[in-house]
């Protein structure tokens, strides 16, 4: 099976399809079918975006980026801290 990625805005149109095609009767095997997603998947969709908007799916991916970007950050300046604390005791 070819790996596709989708965009919050494109997991919440899916999700949208997928409650239509739920209420007209459909399984959720059925649905997953229909969207070409594995039952996990849609699963986890459902978890994470169900009930959003696009736009507040798009607000928490750019969060969820910049976060990742800040414990880097922190990461990269406690590991400087420790070098340059080893440097002043004179432990290099």
């Amino acid at each position: 099976m070819k790996r596709k990625r989708y965009g919050p805005e494109q997991i919440i149109s899916k999700l949208r399809e997928a409650e239509a095609l739920q209420s007209s009767g459909a399984t959720i095997a059925q649905v997953c079918q229909k969207l070409e997603v594995s039952e996990p998947t849609f699963h986890r969709w459902r978890n994470q975006y169900g009930g959003m908007k696009a736009h507040e799916a798009k607000r928490l991916k750019e969060l969820e980026q910049e976060n990742g970007r800040l414990k880097k950050l922190v990461a990269d300046l406690s590991l400087d801290k420790a070098m340059l604390k080893e440097i002043a005791e004179g432990k290099w």
